[in-house]
């Protein structure tokens, strides 16, 4: 999967979503900051602190916040 860019409407970078190596993918801020990450393999989301956000991927809303 390719990296993925978040834009806001006016077309402003809001942050990135990219897969790592082990397929698990990071959600960073605009500034590069790791907002959480996402592993397809549990299904599951958490943030940079490693805390459970919730099933699914998530990663868009956690960038955005």
């Amino acid at each position: 999967m390719a990296d993925q860019e978040l834009r806001d409407r006016s077309g402003k970078l809001i942050g990135k979503i990219k897969t790592t190596s082990s397929g698990k993918l990071e959600g960073r801020d605009a500034t590069g900051k790791l907002k959480g990450s996402y592993d397809p393999k549990t299904d599951q989301t958490r943030d940079h602190t490693g805390r459970l956000i919730g099933k699914g991927n998530l990663l868009s809303t956690l960038v955005v916040s």
